[in-house]
């Protein structure tokens, strides 16, 4: 069986192509500046080289259309015909309160999808204008929605409220939602089987440390807490997001500065974080170019960074009354020995011990690197969400 999975943002459409249940990609790719001039489509089939062509390619369904055109070119498809695309599986970032699970797309899901885009205006707009342009593109063929925020919809209800006026969360359901799901459950899982036992069994804090950051408390199997909230700008320092400042400071620097609701957005989102802090780079491997040529403000970004990591380990360890394994997952949490280990540096009192050679031989590959002594283990396991998202929707459609 072989599924298509697409992702799509504002001006990007991004795609892998797996042949299930062997769970391997056939071909992968992104599609680049849609809507503007130089658009580009980038394409990498399993068993050749990787070919880059420029195009006009004013939308995401003409964007889809050069997509099905690849995969299907002698030069460089990877299928015959269209017919051998069982299903397209979608990555939507918010599902709100009523979609816990993946499901099949239908009109009636899409006018839901609709109203869920005042909960992630940046995201939605664009996961559901892949849909459409999958649809025209591929008519007949079943599309699977995937949402990021299905995995902690089991939260309890005093880890998602917040403390503000309860009516708020009645009226414009304003929760706790939390992001990075589908990553979250896929690593927990796939860190249980390395560990040789299932995630039913264990309590482990699983850490998505990208340009976009959060932690997830997976206590026997379910998401009792994470970072992220009503959006994905609260809880870790990312790439240019804030995460956890105090609520007062927007409202002060709004006055200040005189900042719009737009502005001040855009400050929190686009010009905080790691580059806000360093004046350097929101790349993690800049930082820590910049912190080892001495540079105080790179060296400060890096520390906040790793301190805020390290807090909510602490924090969701105590939250879950213990803890047997922490992993790291996604750009630097998969790459980084530095990051990794200022994270953890000082723990060997909740049984944490890192084993040094170990660390750092860990790049982008499936590692424990924690010492053999270690209470607590320590895993490595790269993101792969485009593989839950191809699961989910072959699940879905063999349920037809």
């Amino acid at each position: 069986m072989k599924i298509l999975i697409v992702n799509c943002g504002s001006s990007s459409v991004k795609y892998q192509l797996f042949q299930l249940p062997d769970n391997f990609c056939l071909a992968k790719g992104m599609v680049s500046r849609i809507g503007m001039s130089g658009a580009v489509l980038t394409h990498k089939p399993h068993d050749r080289p990787e070919v880059t062509i420029s195009s006009e390619i004013l939308d995401h369904t003409s964007a889809i259309e050069h997509v099905i055109a690849i995969l299907l070119s002698p030069n460089h498809g990877v299928i015959k015909n269209r017919d051998e695309i069982a299903a397209v599986g979608h990555r939507v970032v918010h599902g709100g309160e009523q979609f816990t699970a993946s499901c099949l797309v239908t009109p009636e899901i899409m006018l839901e999808l609709r109203k869920l885009i005042e909960l992630a205006p940046l995201h939605n707009p664009h996961n559901i204008r892949g849909i459409n342009a999958t649809l025209q593109n591929l008519p007949g063929i079943p599309n699977v929605a995937v949402f990021d925020t299905a995995f902690h919809h089991r939260m309890p209800e005093y880890a998602f409220i917040y403390p503000l006026p309860y009516i708020l969360y009645r009226k414009y359901r304003i929760r706790r939602y939390g992001f990075h799901g589908m990553n979250h459950h896929y690593v927990s899982k796939r860190a249980a089987e390395m560990l040789g036992t299932t995630r039913d069994k264990i309590k482990m804090i699983t850490c998505h440390l990208g340009n976009g950051a959060s932690m997830t408390a997976v206590d026997k199997g379910i998401s009792v807490d994470t970072t992220m909230g009503f959006t994905p700008l609260e809880g870790l320092m990312m790439g240019t997001r804030c995460g956890d400042i105090d609520p007062a400071i927007i409202l002060h620097m709004m006055g200040k500065e005189e900042l719009s609701l737009h502005e001040a957005n855009t400050m929190l989102n686009k010009h905080s974080g790691l580059v806000g802090v360093s004046g350097v780079s929101s790349d993690m491997r800049e930082i820590i170019e910049e912190m080892n040529n001495g540079t105080k403000s790179a060296k400060l970004a890096f520390d906040i960074y790793c301190y805020r990591v390290k807090k909510y380990l602490g924090a969701y360890a105590a939250a879950m009354g213990g803890l047997d394994c922490i992993v790291f997952s996604a750009g630097i949490g998969e790459n980084s020995a530095v990051v990794r280990q200022a994270c953890v540096s000082g723990m060997e009192f909740m049984g944490v011990e890192l084993d040094k050679g170990l660390n750092e031989a860990a790049k982008n590959k499936e590692s424990v690197i924690s010492t053999a002594a270690s209470k607590v283990k320590v895993v490595v396991v790269p993101a792969n969400e485009e593989l839950v998202i191809a699961m989910d929707t072959a699940e879905i459609i063999n349920k037809k």
